[in-house]
């Protein structure tokens, strides 16, 4: 039988060294799940303006400290599919992230990101911090920081543009290859949002094309919903296409260059 999602904010009583049994009471849930649940990244803990994922049972409370639990049986039964390690740079790694793996988690859980996977995989092991996003749906490169200053170096890359990001999709329809590179300025959710796209290649059997494309911003789904807005729909978009859709989404971020804000080095990735 399916539990259903239970969620509860515990403000404690009494000074604590293991949640485990507080839980297991407020929830009815055996100390087996719990244990497996908080490695799953839904325990959370509040102490004043500090909050962070509790993944260990035994760890010292105070009272008036605050236990925040997301518990859905169905989201921490999702396993996730397993990611590539490209490089390990020590204090940042490269990946070619799967379809269906989140960039990040939420309340609920973490064990099916990116980040996640590269704590869990990485040797010797390190905590992982978001640098940027790929959609659920795509694949490809994405850049997992191990310090929280890295993160930081590598959000001012993308935030200056100083770091080339370039895609590859499979579109719907023939796409004018003698034309040269085309810019979409068109704004997303009311905010700037330009993609560059050249024509690679059409395949008359299958009436698709094959697109690059790079951006200076990241919005949410630039990409998938500036091709459709052209007429171009990424082959496998749920979301923004026109047509049934069998296939994963055909978009991959196959390129990534820039300078090492770590060493100065000029890095280059490509799959």
């Amino acid at each position: 039988m399916t539990i259903q999602p239970i969620e509860k904010h515990l403000t404690l009583a009494t000074n604590l060294d293991s949640v485990l049994e507080l839980l297991a009471v407020e929830t009815g849930l055996s100390k087996q799940k719990l244990k497996s649940a908080m490695q799953k990244g839904c325990v959370w803990w509040e102490r004043g303006k500090q909050v962070q994922q509790l993944r260990r049972a035994i760890k010292p409370l105070k009272t008036d400290d605050i236990l925040h639990l997301y518990y859905d049986e169905e989201i921490l039964a999702t396993l996730p599919p397993a990611a590539k390690l490209i490089a390990d740079e020590g204090d940042y790694s490269i990946w070619h992230k799967p379809y269906g793996m989140y960039s990040q988690g939420t309340k609920w859980g973490d064990h099916c990101t990116i980040t996640r996977y590269a704590e869990q995989h990485l040797t010797p092991q390190r905590p992982a911090f978001t640098v940027h996003r790929l959609d659920r749906a795509a694949n490809g490169l994405i850049i997992v920081a191990h310090k929280k200053t890295v993160a930081a170096a590598f959000s001012q890359l993308f935030k200056t543009h100083q770091l080339q990001k370039h895609y590859r999709a499979v579109v719907y329809g023939e796409w004018n290859l003698s034309q040269p590179e085309l810019l979409i300025d068109s704004p997303i959710d009311e905010k700037p949002a330009r993609s560059f796209v050249t024509g690679l290649c059409f395949d008359e059997k299958t009436q698709q094309s094959t697109l690059k494309i790079r951006i200076e911003s990241g919005r949410k789904h630039q990409i998938r919903r500036h091709l459709s807005e052209r007429g171009f729909p990424i082959v496998g978009d749920r979301l923004y296409g026109d047509k049934p859709q069998t296939q994963d989404l055909q978009l991959t971020a196959y390129y990534l260059a820039f300078v090492c804000p770590v060493t100065g080095a000029q890095k280059e990735y490509r799959l």
